[in-house]
């Protein structure tokens, strides 16, 4: 009898295994998952927002379009270029492939004489390849382009932060990529990144929020400075070509 009992409590366990294998293959592999690298979340609210100012507010004609990621949305383009008109299309935690989904929901209804975009950075922080997110954003910036043939179109380069510090390396590989394109697909590559390292070559800390990723006040500043002169320069080009025509 003793035996008996042992033998059913060895061969018990195994009746159960193929039950056990068929419940963990039935789960889902979220190893691949997407991550989403931004708390600023989520993505519907604030495009429906976007869908409610276009119907709300008149259209701005010859704006300059900011596009992209949180760093674009927590950006005050309103107060920092109060001498031009300005729409911003900029959502927390996009990566590029957010943008391209979203696009069509993402342009205003006057064409805008400047777009600047920013995107890419939460692609790498989600494990996105650099190769792959240049060759996006190079996607994006060409069907701007399409849409827009005659507005200046400017990315603004990935820049670094204390916390993303160590993504810098394909940061800048990015960066390099998207420039080494930018007279080839007729966009401007402008360098926003330079601005916010402090002397020694690192991340600036002053110039960011609490968490390291957003920039605060001070940051933004240093943006507003490059990206106006950008403008100003924009600006004048039209102008001597309106005098020459």
């Amino acid at each position: 009898m003793q035996r008996r009992a042992t033998l059913l409590c060895a061969i018990l366990p195994l009746l159960f295994l193929p039950a056990f294998a068929l419940s963990q293959a039935a789960e889902p592999d979220t190893s691949l998952a997407r991550v989403n690298a931004d708390p600023l979340f989520p993505f519907s609210r604030e495009i429906e927002a976007f869908a409610k100012a276009e119907e709300k507010d008149p259209a701005v004609p010859d704006a300059a379009l900011f596009l992209g990621s949180s760093s674009i949305r927590l950006w005050d383009i309103h107060s920092s270029f109060p001498d031009v008109g300005t729409v911003n299309r900029g959502f927390g935690g996009a990566t590029t492939r957010d943008v391209l989904h979203y696009y069509p929901r993402l342009l205003p209804h006057a064409k805008p004489r400047s777009v600047i975009v920013y995107v890419g950075e939460n692609d790498l922080a989600g494990g996105a390849d650099p190769q792959n997110v240049a060759r996006e954003v190079l996607a994006l910036l060409k069907r701007l382009r399409a849409d827009y043939p005659k507005a200046h179109i400017a990315y603004l380069s990935l820049k670094p932060s204390p916390i993303r510090w160590t993504l810098w390396p394909k940061m800048a590989a990015v960066n390099m990529t998207v420039a080494a394109r930018a007279r080839v697909q007729r966009f401007d590559y402008v360098d926003v990144g330079r601005t916010l390292l402090a002397p020694d070559g690192l991340p600036d800390a002053s110039l960011f929020r609490k968490d390291g990723l957003h920039m605060n006040a001070r940051g933004y500043d240093r943006w507003t400075r490059v990206v106006d002169a950008y403008l100003d320069r924009m600006q004048i080009a039209d102008s001597r070509a309106v005098a020459t025509s």
